[in-house]
């Protein structure tokens, strides 16, 4: 399908790049700029804000939301541990709260969004080993939450899809936590950034290629020349035994090859795993619900998806 055309019109009326700026100057035109994209407050049921220790016992923010079908239910509900994306480096809790309340409208899950620590000041593992302590927790804490242990799944988009998808292979090579379901939002998973879309949507498709390799080393950066598994899950040497997956990839995306390719692989490896494209969207679309109509395809098809997968 063609660009979504107010998506085109967004994309045309960006800026040329200029000189060159401070990574606190990009947060902050990050937080200000998406947020301006998000439209009207979605209402939830319930938001609360929980204070969780890393594995190093760094204190993490996990914050809930609850949709209004969770809060009428005396039965314990499903959870998605969410994610967020932002390349490792940029975006925010705050940022984050209206998608997470549209997806757990759209999913009737209770959303849990794990404020993990940023690169480059927190290279890999600390990202990830963060998410991971968060989904533990919420494991720990099911019953405190009103949450089915047996119904939790993981998501998030771009880099947090890439947190998501590490945080399975981290369960069970750790013999951890049961996780039920993994959904990943045009997810990062692979640091090589060679395939077709790499080089067909490289420019002038908001996500650029030139800025997710600028992730990908400022996230790898004490990692040296390799590239573990854990950091990039497509270059683990198997997929068994790791939970269903639902993926969502973006037409216009540099990154669309790449989960695409992962569902494929997550199939040959026999997990089950549906991956579908958003026609006409770019990288981000979570963010574009107040820019164009069919930015809500994002939430109304994983919503649909993640509903089937466990049950709800």
């Amino acid at each position: 399908m063609p660009l979504d055309p107010h998506i085109a019109d967004f994309l045309a009326a960006l800026p040329a790049g200029g000189d060159s700026v401070s990574l606190d100057d990009i947060r902050r035109a990050t937080e200000r700029d998406l947020s301006a994209l998000h439209g009207p407050l979605q209402p939830v049921a319930r938001v609360e804000t929980f204070t969780v220790a890393a594995g190093d016992g760094h204190p993490l923010r996990v914050r809930a939301y609850w949709p209004e079908r969770a809060v009428q239910s005396a039965a314990p509900q499903p959870a998605i541990v969410f994610a967020h994306g932002g390349g490792w480096c940029l975006c925010s809790l705050e940022l984050y709260d209206n998608p997470c309340r549209a997806l757990a409208n759209a999913s009737q899950c209770v959303v849990l969004s794990v404020d993990y620590r940023l690169a480059p000041e927190h290279c890999f593992p600390v990202p990830l080993e963060d998410f991971y302590s968060g989904v533990a927790w919420v494991f720990a804490q099911a019953e405190r939450l009103g949450i089915d242990p047996a119904r939790i799944a993981v998501g998030g988009d771009s880099a947090g899809g890439n947190l998501a998808a590490a945080a399975c292979l981290l369960a069970r090579d750790r013999d951890g936590p049961a996780i039920a379901h993994q959904l990943l939002l045009y997810p990062a998973l692979d640091d090589r950034l060679a395939m077709d879309s790499h080089a067909a949507y490289a420019d002038g498709y908001y996500l650029t290629r030139d800025i997710m390799a600028f992730c990908w080393e400022t996230y790898l950066a004490e990692t040296g020349e390799g590239r573990p598994a854990y950091a990039a899950p497509m270059r683990a040497a198997t997929l068994e035994r790791l939970p269903p997956a639902t993926i969502l990839a973006c037409e216009y995306d540099p990154l669309r090859d790449e989960g695409e390719a992962y569902a494929r692989r997550l199939r040959a490896a026999a997990v089950p795993a549906h991956d579908a494209r958003l026609d006409g969207m770019v990288h981000g679309c979570i963010h574009m619900l107040g820019l164009t109509p069919a930015a809500e395809a994002l939430f109304r098809r994983s919503g649909m998806l993640i509903r089937a997968a466990l049950s709800v």
